[in-house]
């Protein structure tokens, strides 16, 4: 009897030796496993700053489209086309012999020469306009229709932007055809290139361009249906034509190779 007690207790003891011989080898296992996870370089995420996509509209207008936030954005003068420069962005307001015709302000300074120079940026000229201007402070962007950068409104003047064209009036379908031709929108019902700059409910920036020439209200009625449908909000018509042009990783749009004077640029690509 003594001899089987002594056999099970020998039995029971090989039991939890083996045991802790297993949770040893068990631990260092798994030592070694986060070892190699902590210490293994891994690739940083890389961030993403606009995203392009194309839209084809039910009247075959097609969209090149480029989304990205409105602080990453910067207004520019240039003298070149769009797609010569080094840049991601899109064509700007309108001019005309190199002066600048809409209005493109940043924090109360226009792109090209001082305040109330005539071709600086100060001024929509002719007419009051749509002008785009995005507000630093309340988060917020808003289509305000001026004829000079002093009359907008902002909170804070040396935080916003300001880029000028002319209204689309997107949620206005009863009378945006009239406050279209009341700002003198060039070429109206003829087929032209057309670019635009509009924005959404969650204040992202869509910059536009179509893809072949159209009608200003093929290229409204385009957005409208195919940019973050229900969710935009407003925007502005941006020079067209051969001044429709865009440039990004995926894209290179040169108008008719001409110069334009102004660009709303990608501060990072």
């Amino acid at each position: 009897m003594i001899a089987v007690l002594r056999n099970r207790l020998a039995r029971g003891n090989e039991r939890q030796l083996q045991l802790l011989l297993a949770g040893f080898l068990l631990g260092n296992l798994i030592a070694v496993i986060l070892s190699a996870y902590w210490t293994t370089p891994r690739e940083k995420p890389v961030p993403v700053h606009y995203t392009y996509t194309t839209f084809a509209a039910a009247n075959g207008v097609k969209l090149h489209a480029m989304r990205t936030a409105p602080d990453n954005i910067e207004l520019k003068h240039i003298v070149t086309n769009v797609t010569a420069t080094p840049d991601y962005g899109i064509n700007g307001g309108f001019f005309w012999n190199g002066d600048l015709l809409s209005i493109a302000v940043v924090n109360g300074k226009p792109l090209k020469g001082e305040s109330h120079d005539y071709g600086s940026g100060w001024y929509n000229i002719d007419y009051p306009k749509g002008t785009l201007v995005w507000d630093e402070v309340t988060r917020s962007f808003s289509v305000q229709v001026a004829q000079e950068a002093g009359e907008l409104r902002m909170t804070d003047p040396n935080r916003y932007w300001a880029q000028g064209g002319v209204s689309m009036s997107l949620g206005a379908e009863e009378r945006w055809i009239e406050q279209a031709k009341k700002e003198d929108m060039p070429a109206f019902d003829e087929p032209r290139l057309r670019s635009g700059a509009v924005f959404d409910r969650q204040q992202n920036l869509w910059l536009l361009v179509s893809d072949k020439p159209c009608t200003v209200e093929q290229f409204r009625r385009a957005v409208l249906e195919t940019t973050a449908p229900g969710q935009l909000v407003d925007g502005i018509f941006l020079d067209g034509d051969g001044s429709s042009q865009m440039q990004n990783g995926q894209v290179r749009l040169k108008g008719d190779s001409r110069e334009v004077y102004q660009m709303l640029a990608l501060k990072s690509k």
